[in-house]
């Protein structure tokens, strides 16, 4: 999960693996790893990368995209989580009609209070701002250097959006959509962001330099914490005093002291970790293995794994709301080649 909130209902989440249509073919049961009950499945769309909860609309909204540049299939769509059924499809706006290129977009987070959805464009080093009514392109930010994950700070009215390009965190307010804050660390390859609500502090997993790049909300100047080996993504425990990293190079799930600065225990959880959330019922964390096509529930107070469940191929994020886990992953297995969402019970 990548914030925390003293108000809002869900968890939003983001991270993109670098680099559309969309279906309503019936879901499917899908086998866990240990013989908890089967999970559900279903095609959605090619090129799925991320997934974010709505609680007001409760809708799961996915980002997908398809191919290098031109990319030319991208889509925005909103699905039921019950039944994971795509209820809309939205087609970002064309960049060049010569080739019919696409604002391809591949992070999503959902701001509830504005009714909105913000997505990054990582090819064209921008985020866009959508309607969650109607699926309206409302405009688009540019200047960030491939612009990686993106998440929501309601109670602040900002948006905060990771460039992997330029080693920056970008800050942009939620009601006007200007640019508010950006805090560049030289050498830093910043991918999964989550915020702490509460006190507006901002955090990004540096996957190039296994640390933590820390940003109080009132601070320009950022503080740097350990994480794991290869941290992709980050969490946040519901009280804010823990992050959660997915290390990807490691394959573990990190549990890091922030009053300390330290990593206090690093979970095996299979190999290529992509991302990471947090279970506020529960307190488990989530990670999905990319490698290994799983996902692993960890009790982050005991270090150790909970269950694995296993997933499409590919995985590539993990999102969740009111104790169940949605998977996206990019396994192609759908009947025109769709990649899947999967969704199970945490406990």
């Amino acid at each position: 999960m990548p914030r925390i909130t003293p108000r809002i209902r869900r968890s939003a989440a983001v991270v993109v693996a670098l680099v559309a249509g969309a279906t309503t073919a019936p879901a499917a049961v899908a086998s866990t790893g240990t013989g908890a009950p089967a999970s559900l499945a279903a095609p959605v769309a090619k090129g799925l990368y991320q997934s974010a909860y709505s609680e007001r609309n409760h809708v799961l909204w996915t980002a997908s995209a398809v191919g290098r540049p031109p990319v030319t299939t991208s889509a925005l769509s909103k699905v039921d989580p019950k039944t994971l059924k795509v209820l809309a499809t939205y087609t970002p706006p064309v960049t060049d009609a010569a080739t019919g290129a696409v604002e391809a977009v591949y992070g999503v987070a959902v701001d509830d209070e504005h009714n909105t959805v913000w997505v990054t464009n990582t090819r064209n080093n921008s985020v866009a701002v959508y309607s969650q009514r109607t699926g309206a392109h409302l405009a688009t930010l540019p200047n960030v250097a491939h612009a990686r994950e993106i998440v929501v700070d309601e109670k602040h009215d900002t948006v905060w959006a990771s460039a992997f390009g330029d080693g920056s965190l970008v800050a942009f307010d939620s009601r006007t959509y200007k640019e508010k804050k950006r805090v560049t660390v030289e050498g830093a390859g910043p991918t999964g962001i989550a915020v702490n609500e509460r006190t507006g502090t901002v955090y990004a997993a540096d996957l190039t330099n296994d640390q933590l790049i820390v940003v109080a909300g009132k601070s320009t100047t950022p503080r740097l914490v350990p994480a794991g080996d290869g941290p992709i993504s980050v969490a946040l425990s519901k009280n804010g005093r823990t992050a959660y990293t997915a290390d990807n190079t490691g394959g573990t799930v990190s549990v890091v002291d922030l009053d300390k600065g330290l990593v206090t225990k690093s979970v095996p959880t299979g190999a290529g970790p992509l991302s990471v959330a947090t279970d506020n019922r529960s307190g488990a964390v989530v990670a999905v293995n990319r490698t290994d096509a799983t996902a692993t529930v960890v009790d982050p107070r005991k270090g150790t794994v909970v269950k694995t469940v296993t997933t499409g191929a590919n995985p590539n994020h993990v999102e969740i709301a009111g104790g169940t886990a949605y998977v996206v992953d990019k396994s192609g297995t759908g009947p025109t080649g769709e990649d899947q969402l999967t969704r199970f019970r945490i406990r």
